[in-house]
């Protein structure tokens, strides 16, 4: 059963369980150690494990088919969980930076680094491999809460690369400073990860228009499908979730039948999902007076 799920589904269960490893690896670090880097870092992962679930959760909502009361889908709660898990991430780096301030008042050494630095480096391996496969399947899919999801784990593991240099540096140099200086750059860090990601978020509640290379291959795709007609404009689009929405007017001789205007409509609509993925589209067909010679011309 678990075989035929959903692969974006099977990816959210999956980070739950490998999100649940890396906080147990990375609480028994801190245990060892008392590093206040540490203790923040486990922190983060905590809500690491709280947006694992969230995403989880959107991802099943999404994957849920039209009803009566969401007829064009339910594909915008994975940016509602993204956005969730932006702020989520904002108020881990205000509590991460409330622990450094509280380490620069009171420093102390880290004790048995050694053990500390491998249980942490290796939480930090497990997050890049799986944070580089969550974007990989997200972009792939069309996912925000998998790419979300997957530009978080990967801000853990920078978190890592730190921490580590910090723990060779401390014993080193000596200066205790270190360990509460890196829970601040971790707090930094994680702020900027949140940030990108509501903004991100945002951006696909509020309907924001495609990059300009998906609109190029909209207008290629029409201009190459749409052979019969004369033109295409008022092309608009939007993504949201794995769902492209497309509209535009198509313009087609005055004579032409609505059998023939209705073939071409059918034609040009199988190249976009060809082309782009899942797509609902509208086109308003109309006839060549409406012709605005502004669009999209319709290649021979």
């Amino acid at each position: 059963m678990f075989a035929r799920t959903d692969p974006k589904i099977r990816a959210a269960w999956c980070s739950v369980v490998v999100s649940l490893i890396a906080l147990g690896m990375k609480y028994a670090a801190w245990r060892v150690t008392d590093s206040i880097a540490l203790y923040s870092d486990a922190i983060e992962t905590i809500i690491n494990v709280v947006s694992a679930v969230a995403g989880l959760w959107a991802l099943r909502v999404a994957s849920l088919p039209p009803d009566h009361n969401h007829t064009y889908g339910h594909y915008k709660a994975e940016y509602l969980s993204a956005v969730a898990e932006g702020v989520l991430v904002v108020i881990t780096a205000i509590t991460i930076a409330h622990e450094a301030w509280i380490g620069f008042q009171h420093m102390r050494a880290p004790q048995d680094s050694l053990l500390g630095i491998a249980l942490n480096g290796g939480a930090g391996a497990l997050n890049l491999g799986w944070g580089l496969f969550l974007l990989r399947l997200g972009r792939a899919r069309h996912s925000p809460a998998l790419v979300a999801s997957g530009h978080h784990v990967l801000s853990d593991v920078w978190t890592s690369v730190v921490l580590i240099t910090g723990f060779v540096l401390i014993p080193l140099t000596g200066f205790l400073w270190l360990d509460p200086l890196l829970a601040a750059l971790i707090a930094v860090n994680v702020l900027r990860t949140g940030w990108e990601m509501m903004r991100a978020s945002i951006a696909g509640l509020m309907d924001e228009a495609p990059n300009s290379e998906t609109l190029g291959d909209i207008r290629s795709i029409i201009s190459q499908t749409a052979t019969g007609a004369m033109e295409a404009h008022d092309i608009r689009a939007r993504i949201v979730g794995a769902m492209t929405f497309i509209e535009f007017h198509l313009v087609v001789p005055g004579a032409m039948s609505v059998e023939e205007a209705h073939h071409i409509c059918d034609r040009v609509e199988d190249g976009l999902r060809a082309g782009l993925g899942d797509a609902l589209i509208n086109i308003h067909v109309e006839p060549e007076r409406k012709a605005k010679h502004t669009g999209v011309l319709v290649l021979p």
